[in-house]
């Protein structure tokens, strides 16, 4: 029976992470995905994932996407490519609304240089946008996006030359406590570990029935439109951005990688999906959600449906993560729940789960991520 010092189960966005930074820490590593590597199953493809300071989700994950650009960095250096792209970030809203508020305050309270533009302000230096006059943007210039296959890739890569072993294509059937470390049983193999890591996405639940009630998949759809003016939705030239209108929150990138100009509605049709029979077709009332987004907001953008992809979000009650060692068995660590607004964070996150494997504490302050916080 292959034994390991951890075994981590789920080798996405978070899961290639943790193989990586236990890996590089000397550990014998085991990750297991029950999917190709990358792949467009869960939470982790499309082109482009956003990665901002403007954390109106709550001043807490400042220092840690601060730690998860220096990771990025190091990750750039060791792949040797570019795996983040820099194109300033808009949060924008009302301003009185919390969107707006909350995030000039995640700045201010961490010293995040950024700047208040008005409506008719972000209409003219990027023109690729049309925002209303109620409309006010907190702009910050180091926001961009990470490139998530990619980043993938380059995780997982470092991590087998560093000796550890990576299995695709390989699900896990079952797993167990066995004294003091833990017994993972696939549709191949059975395999012994002194710690297991459960970074499975949509599929936590499946194999941690305790998150079942906390983390809950939700299916979203991303839309590539046309430009009628492609030069203005270039990455030189358009921030990525999220705002909060009447119509719903929406968020969106320049292009890249594929022609078109990305965009999503948060919760999109809030349709909770098991992750194995999720509906992936994109239909036409998907379609028309964003494209009144994008004819109102960005309408030199409002050409054809270039593809459309089907994601999931996995969402908490409150909309923030789950992490941390499971109650009486320490041998196991779990992040989930990460409520659409993770893959930024993967980075970090895998250093802290490979801190949680390893010494069963992190120096990270993950206290707003408590597993037991719903229980209370």
């Amino acid at each position: 029976m292959p034994s390991y010092d951890a075994i981590v189960i789920g080798v996405g966005g978070m899961g290639s992470a943790a193989v990586y930074h236990l890996a590089r820490r000397g550990l014998q590593v085991l990750g297991l995905e029950k999917h190709a590597i990358p792949h467009e199953m869960g939470s982790s493809h499309g082109y482009s994932r956003m990665i901002r300071y403007t954390l109106q989700e709550h001043p807490s994950y400042v220092p840690l996407v601060r730690r998860s650009y220096e990771l990025w960095h190091e990750m750039e250096e060791t792949a040797g490519e570019e795996l983040m792209v820099t194109t300033g970030s808009i949060r924008a809203g009302a301003p009185d609304s919390p969107f707006f508020l909350n995030a000039q305050e995640a700045c201010d309270l961490h010293s995040i240089p950024y700047e208040i533009l008005t409506a008719s302000e972000v209409n003219k230096r990027f023109p690729g946008y049309r925002f209303p006059e109620e409309i006010s943007s907190v702009y910050q210039a180091d926001g961009g996006f990470l490139l998530p296959e990619r980043c993938i890739v380059t995780h997982v890569q470092a991590a087998e030359r560093a000796g550890a072993d990576v299995h695709s294509q390989e699900t896990v059937l079952d797993w167990g406590v066995r004294g003091d470390g833990v017994q993972v049983r696939t549709d191949r193999d059975t395999y012994t570990a002194g710690r297991l890591v459960v970074t499975a996405g949509p599929w936590a639940a499946n194999l941690v029935p305790e998150l079942a009630a906390y983390a809950v998949p939700e299916r979203q759809v991303m839309g590539w439109f046309q430009p009628k003016r492609p030069e203005l939705y270039a990455a030189e030239a358009f921030p990525v951005f999220g705002v909060f209108t009447e119509e719903g929150r929406y968020y969106g990138f320049p292009s890249h990688a594929v022609p078109g100009f990305k965009i999503g509605r948060a919760h999109h049709l809030l349709q909770k999906v098991d992750p194995d029979a999720i509906d992936r077709e994109v239909h036409p009332e998907d379609e028309d959600i964003l494209r009144q987004a994008v004819n109102r907001y960005f309408p030199l953008a409002a050409g054809k449906l270039l593809d459309g992809k089907t994601c999931m979000y996995t969402n908490t009650p409150d909309e923030h993560f789950m992490i941390g060692t499971l109650d009486g068995q320490p041998q196991v660590s779990v992040a989930a729940g990460f409520s659409g607004h993770g893959f930024k964070f993967a980075s970090v996150i895998g250093e802290i789960m490979a801190d949680l494997a390893q010494n069963g504490a992190t120096e990270h302050d993950i206290n707003l991520f408590r597993l037991d916080r719903f229980k209370e």
